[in-house]
């Protein structure tokens, strides 16, 4: 089965280079027509740039349909104009990539508080900006397509970088409750990690790795994700033909009671309460406390 976009309008934040250029040449040439968001600019975010107009005049060129959009993602009016421009020239908005991201990396003793707040603020924040733009024409159309881009500092914790992976954690949680609130109307909403040479990852993926990394490998798993067959409630990652998908898990636990309901008998428990046989992979919240329930029950029982 061919995937194609054909009659789907897209938005791509981020896209004037790396990942968000590669996903928007892709997502045209398979039929989609495109808004190629970038504030342009270095990957600390300062300064602007015309890399959006560049990307688009490619998918021009290569007989696709694309407009430049130089917004900020923090601005959220602008992003709902940027939708409302989208929409006036083709109708709807079926698919949004959040990926503009920047990066502020430092050890946490040497970060300024204005450098946490920005990189929070147009990862999570951007992409939430993104997402309301978009969220009431998505429902009203029965159709939307959402990407959140987090990453494995988000998921798994890198030094000196306590910003991006709080801000990127956040996407991923952001990602499980909106898939709840998007599924009767068909707005299906996924998280990707991906692993990728671009200029955020340059000065920190090896020379050898910077070459195998190619952002044009992470393409098919994040089309995928935004196709018409697409699960939901996905984590993936993604990068050099390695694919694989990340779970938030639960351990079955245990009740403790008397004396053991202590730090003390968390303590000396610790290992049964943490030990990973039979791990839940919980699709809501309420998950957690049905888990409670089920083990008082089958104490009274």
């Amino acid at each position: 089965m061919t995937i194609n976009f054909k009659d789907k309008v897209a938005i791509v934040t981020g896209a004037g280079g790396g990942l968000g250029r590669e996903y928007a040449l892709e997502l045209a040439k398979r039929g989609a027509k495109v808004v190629v968001n970038d504030l342009g600019g270095a990957r600390d975010g300062t300064g602007h740039s015309d890399a959006a107009l560049k990307v688009v005049e490619e998918i021009k060129a290569a007989g696709g349909e694309a407009m430049s959009n130089g917004g900020s993602v923090t601005e959220y009016e602008q992003m709902v104009e940027m939708v409302a421009k989208a929409k006036e020239a083709w109708g709807g908005v079926h698919i949004l990539i959040n990926n503009a991201g920047i990066l502020r990396d430092k050890s946490f003793t040497k970060m300024e508080m204005a450098d946490w707040k920005l990189v929070v603020d147009v990862h999570l924040n951007g992409s939430a900006n993104c997402t309301k733009a978009v969220w009431d024409t998505m429902r009203e159309q029965n159709y939307g397509r959402i990407l959140m881009t987090a990453s494995s500092t988000g998921l798994y914790g890198n030094f000196g970088q306590t910003n991006y992976g709080a801000a990127k954690l956040g996407l991923a949680g952001f990602t499980k409750s909106l898939y709840l609130e998007g599924a009767k109307y068909n707005v299906k909403c996924n998280t990707l990690a991906p692993i990728a040479a671009t200029r955020m990852t340059e000065d920190i993926l090896p020379p050898a790795a910077f070459a195998m990394f190619d952002p044009v490998n992470v393409v098919p798993a994040a089309l995928f994700l935004v196709s018409e067959d697409a699960p939901a409630n996905v984590i993936m990652g993604a990068g050099a033909g390695f694919f694989h998908t990340a779970n938030v898990t639960m351990t079955q636990g245990m009740l403790l009671s008397g004396d053991d309901l202590s730090p003390e008998g968390v303590a000396a428990n610790f290992a049964q309460i943490s030990d990973r046989t039979g791990e839940i992979v919980p699709q809501s919240g309420g998950e957690q406390s049905m888990q409670a329930m089920k083990l008082l029950q089958a104490k009274a029982g």
